[in-house]
Order: C-alpha cells, then structure tokens, then sequence
C-alpha cells in the first residue's frame, strides 16, 4: 500500500504546480555533448564547451521567456556552468523566476536479449547525484526511456525493464527533494499507424504507473512527459491534427492518475509548428474535460528557429533571442488552447 514517504511532500507538490502554471512549460535544454554537436554542427558551428555555454546562454537570457517557461531541463556540463558575468546557469534562472532542473539518466543502451531495442542506465549512484544536484538549485530531475515500434517490439521485456527503471528514479528523485519528470517515449520512427502507437502508448504508460505505485512513487509530485498519439513518420497516411489530439487525450484519460502534478509533451520528431498545432488543438477541446494541465516540454520545437538565426551569424544574438521568444510565446497560448496559425505569420 502506498504510503509516500517523503520528507519533502509538500515541496515536491508545490514544484509540480509550478512547472505546469498557466500559460508556461518546460524547456529542454538537456541535449548531450553529442546530440549538442551534431545540432550546432547542422548549422556550421563548431562545437565546444565554450561555444555550448553560449548557446545555452542565449537560451536561458532571452528577454520574456519567464512569461513562458517555468522551467529548465539542464545536462550534466550546463548545469556546473556560468554565464558571462560569473553567475552559475541554476542561479541565473532561478533569478528570473524559473525552476532549473537536471537529466540524470546516462542514455539508453542495447537490452540484453533484444538488442534492437534499449534500456535506460544510470541508476548506480544515483541517490549521491541527486543530492549534489538539489544543493546546486535543482529542484527536479528527467529520465528518458526509449520504446521502439517495429517487427516484434515493443517487447513486454523492454517495456517492464524501462517501466522499473523509471519508478526506481522516481522514488530516488523524492527521497531527494526533485520532482522526477518520467518520460517514456514511444518513438515517432517507423512506418506504424496511429491505432499501433496507441496501443502501445497506453500498455506501456499502464505498465509505468504500475511501478510508480509499487515504489510509493507520490503522483502529486511527479510530472508525465509522454510522446503524443501520433502516426510514425514512415507511415503510408499520417493522422491529421484533430485526431492526433482525440487519441492523446483519450489514451491519457484511461491510464494517467488524475492526481499526477502534471503532462508536459515531447515534440519527438515533428515540426515546430506541427508541435505547437498538436498541443494547441488539445486544449481547445479538452482543458476543461482533463484533471491534469497539458503542456509543453519541447527541445527542437522551440530551439529550432533560435538556433537557425544563431548559426548564420552568432553575433546576432538578439535576433536569435527573439525567435526563441517568438516560438515559447505561441507555445505557451497552444498550452491554454488561445493559438491561431495566423500568428506564425508574426515570424516574419
């Protein structure tokens, strides 16, 4: 029987409310050095530690970005750093009313026995992290477990071993004072159709709440990052926005605690404005229906446009800035369901 035995429960309750406020959501800021070199390097800059500092610099300094995101997802380098005047990145945001937070997981890694799909690692050693991670600003954590759908997989053992690895984090995280956001991550590659990835979107969520309740994982205090319903890009039609929205929600509704702090969406290979029409189209029919807020925890649907300007002139800071800004802003109305394409016609 659950029992939530954490010290910090009202804490935990307090910074899941936070991260999903009105009109805001999660910005991830988490790529590895590798995934971070091959984004710069698509857009001719070389990438160092100095040259990801500034990146992120750009990102974090944006003016108005605290109108729109609530909180930042770190990676171990950008997270020990400093902007230009001294001030660590944890101790910046946090200065502009935005909760920093860290990816802890150290990737996914072929499963023993079906080596075509993974395993998240970094469980060993997890609990002193965590703790190091909370005295430096921390105030939640992310886990990424990856699921392949193809010939044969997902397999019940990938899932299952993904599912305990995340409650496991999970009950780390709240023992340490970090909300863990547990995102597992039905990938968008492949040829599957929308009625293949909602089944196994929902057998997999089934299967990670499970775990979080037998690990005494406290709801309140957690957030669902999840990969929407969605076609896989491979696929001979795709699913249209609307029903994208419809089979989201609906796979939500019969396997989510309505008590949970909170569902934040990955964009997970699709286009910026396809992200942002997605999350939109939710909350124009569902806000009032759903117990929980649906927003967004987006990567290159919000870096995209920043890091296009950045490239082709990095002394054009500011431009960069701005469609940053731009993008988080039209995200934010998706996320109370207020967007209208023809605000992207503002870009311009």
């Amino acid at each position: 029987m659950a029992h939530y035995p954490w010290k910090h429960a009202e804490e935990l309750k307090q910074t899941a409310q936070s991260m999903v406020a009105n009109y805001k959501g999660i910005l991830a800021a988490d790529e590895s050095n590798r995934t971070a070199t091959k984004r710069l390097e698509e857009v001719g800059i070389e990438s160092t530690e100095e040259s990801r500092r500034k990146y992120r610099q750009l990102l974090f300094t944006a003016p108005d970005i605290d109108k729109y995101i609530s909180g930042v997802i770190l990676f171990e380098e950008t997270i020990r750093q400093k902007d230009d005047g001294g001030t660590p990145f944890p101790e910046l945001l946090k200065g502009r009313g935005i909760i920093p937070g860290i990816k802890v997981d150290t990737g996914a890694k072929p499963l023993a026995g079906s080596p075509d799909e993974k395993v998240t690692e970094g469980l060993d050693g997890l609990r002193e992290r965590l703790a190091e991670y909370y005295e430096m600003g921390a105030r939640f954590s992310k886990w990424r477990a990856v699921i392949t759908v193809g010939d044969g997989m997902p397999t019940r053992q990938c899932m299952e071993a993904n599912a305990h690895a995340l409650a496991r984090y999970s009950a780390l995280c709240q023992e340490n004072g970090l909300v863990p956001i547990v995102e597992p991550e039905v990938l968008i590659n492949g040829s599957h159709d929308i009625d293949t990835c909602e089944a196994v979107t929902e057998e997999n969520l089934r299967m990670v709440f499970n775990e979080l309740y037998r690990h005494n994982v406290m709801p309140e205090g957690t957030v669902l990052k999840t990969s929407m319903v969605i076609s896989g890009l491979d696929a001979p039609s795709r699913a249209g926005v609307e029903e994208v929205a419809e089979r989201t929600v609906q796979t939500l509704e019969r396997v989510v605690p309505p008590a949970l702090g909170g569902v934040v969406f990955l964009s997970g290979g699709q286009g910026d404005v396809e992200a942002t029409q997605h999350l939109d189209a939710m909350n124009k029919k569902y806000k009032n229906r759903v117990p929980w807020r649906l927003t967004f925890s987006y990567a290159r649907a919000l870096q995209n446009p920043a890091l296009g300007s950045w490239g082709s002139d990095m002394a054009n800071t500011e431009q960069a800035q701005r469609a940053f800004a731009f993008r988080a802003k039209l995200n934010s109305l998706a996320s109370e369901g207020e967007y209208s394409e023809d605000l992207e016609q503002q870009a311009a």
